[in-house]
């Protein structure tokens, strides 16, 4: 690798990424605006000791251009109640957001507002104002130590973190988000904290197994078996990269090893997906000769981090029936927006009428009699006979095609509250050229990929 050529990348790319002085100076405003508006809020209510605090990426300068989110913590007396913390909170937030262009109630651990706000994405969450990590009662609580920590480890390297997370989200592996599993904010901090400049973080990740830990504050308490284990330095119980899963860890590996083999613009922004044409589905399809089913319902109104771990459980539940009656899945996927969609690749979607069914040995008497027995009584059998010792029937196979099987027994299967209760109202199961008839545009994009 050249390294001139990557001194020139990395310019161009924090060309594209590095917020201008304008819109550091509306982030700026706006935050000052929101949190006077919070104390304002709070002493013509009458609620004593509140403080408003701007955390996250905007507090820490290691925000992207173009993404205006600023979260806003109303902070409360550690001896507060969870009951008034949530009362007040929300009765400040509520007043505040009157000025929105849209907002809406959401619940983590506690509920919050999100909204619109001059352009601005923005979260106002009520917490307690703790005197440590150990002392936290919400899991929130622990942002503003996080907050701290960064603000006094990342001076000189903010140009490194967006570099880093301009990268992960080039390789599809940025937001630890439940629907991405990826690397946080947080993580790609105290990434760059730990390695020392962006470049130090893919050469290091070069060379990364399952297990790899970072622990900056050398705490050294941590046990996990999660991929990637990365020690809170505010609170040595925690790993950081919990949500990251294991194909995610290694999609960074692989990406890593990439850039250091040839380093392009590309890596950091790549070409959108285009939709599938039914032609090209079509082609693709016949190329691959395999078979194509997707289960399709309405989307359940839940958020994604409450839909997409029901939808990958459906996936595997999926997959699990299908192969308990003798299918290979190939490989499975899940899309949603209007419609859910649950979509699976098979050897293929139909199999023989007849079913090799294996006995016990035969010289287990009592288990070997019981067997025959009841094979002779039965009147679909195909054939009995000895092989390797052991008896064989052949008998027609309960399900012989595997759309069939989905639309008889996929509702008796585990699949998670939210969607057990949208597929009980309805769903289909489309099979091959079947599935062009969904035409929503992120599904077209979703689908040119997976195939």
């Amino acid at each position: 690798m050249n390294t001139n050529d990557t001194r020139s990348l990395r310019t161009t790319v924090l060309k594209q990424i590095k917020p201008t002085e304008d819109e550091r100076v509306l982030l700026s405003s706006v935050a000052d605006e929101l949190m006077k508006m919070v104390n304002s809020i709070a002493l013509r209510q009458s609620i004593p000791d509140v403080s408003a605090q701007l955390v996250g990426s905007a507090a820490r300068g290691t925000w992207i251009s173009g993404t205006h989110d600023l979260d806003i913590f109303i902070t409360f007396p550690e001896k507060t109640s969870r009951e008034e913390l949530e009362e007040h909170g929300l009765s400040i937030a509520r007043e505040i957001a009157r000025d929105a262009d849209r907002s809406e109630e959401r619940y983590a651990e506690h509920p919050y507002i999100n909204m619109r706000y001059r352009d601005f994405d923005v979260d106002l969450v009520p917490c307690f104002r703790v005197q440590s990590p150990d002392s936290i009662k919400s899991a929130v609580d622990r942002t503003p130590f996080h907050n701290e920590f960064i603000k006094q480890n990342i001076s000189g390297l903010e140009d490194d973190v967006l570099l880093l997370k301009q990268f992960m989200r080039g390789g599809g592996v940025y937001g630890s988000e439940l629907r991405t599993q990826g690397f946080s904010g947080y993580l790609t901090e105290l990434m760059v904290i730990h390695f020392g400049s962006f470049e130090k973080v893919l050469d290091g990740a070069c060379d990364w197994k399952p297990g790899f830990v970072i622990d900056i504050m050398g705490h050294g308490s941590l046990k996990h078996k999660d991929p990637l284990v990365v020690v809170d330095p505010t609170d040595p119980k925690r790993n950081v990269a919990a949500a990251l899963s294991l194909d995610n860890f290694s999609r960074f590996i692989d990406v890593s090893r990439s850039f250091f083999e040839k380093p392009t613009n590309g890596m950091f922004f790549p070409l959108p997906g285009l939709e599938l044409t039914d032609p090209e589905f079509t082609e693709r399809l016949n190329s691959r000769k395999s078979a194509i089913l997707a289960v399709v319902f309405k989307t359940p109104d839940v958020v994604d981090d409450v839909l997409y771990p029901q939808l990958y459980k459906m996936e595997q539940a999926t997959a699990a029936l299908l192969e308990d009656y003798a299918f290979t899945v190939m490989k499975t996927g899940s899309w949603a927006g209007d419609d859910a969609v649950v979509l699976l690749e098979l050897m293929t979607s139909t199999l023989p009428d007849i079913k090799k069914h294996i006995g016990p040995p035969v010289w287990v008497r009592t288990h070997a009699g019981m067997f025959k027995s009841k094979y002779e009584k039965a009147g679909d059998v195909f054939s009995m006979y000895i092989e390797n010792g052991r008896y064989v029937v052949e008998i027609p196979r309960k399900y012989a095609d595997a759309k069939e099987l989905l639309g008889e027994r996929l509702g008796m299967c585990s699949l998670g509250k939210h969607i057990s209760a949208s597929m009980s109202n309805e769903f289909e199961v489309l099979e091959g050229e079947g599935v062009l008839r969904l035409k929503e545009s992120g599904f077209r994009v979703f689908l040119g990929e997976w195939v």
